[in-house]
């Protein structure tokens, strides 16, 4: 564990961030969560692949 970690706790410990910088975290959280929720359950179409489509190959 790097020690500036540590520093950043003792520092949080004695000043907590405010209650609507919490909230903003949680937020965000959950929205991520939600976005990776949606795209396992559903996935990428073949169009959406950032690599494309494959290509049909003739045997």
């Amino acid at each position: 564990m790097n020690p500036r970690w540590l520093l950043n706790a003792s520092r949080w410990a004695r000043n907590p961030p405010s209650a609507k910088r919490v909230w903003l975290g949680l937020t965000v959280i959950a929205i991520c969560l939600a976005l990776a929720g949606v795209e396992h359950l559903f996935g990428l179409s073949m169009d959406a692949d950032p690599a494309g489509p494959r290509p049909i190959t003739q045997p």
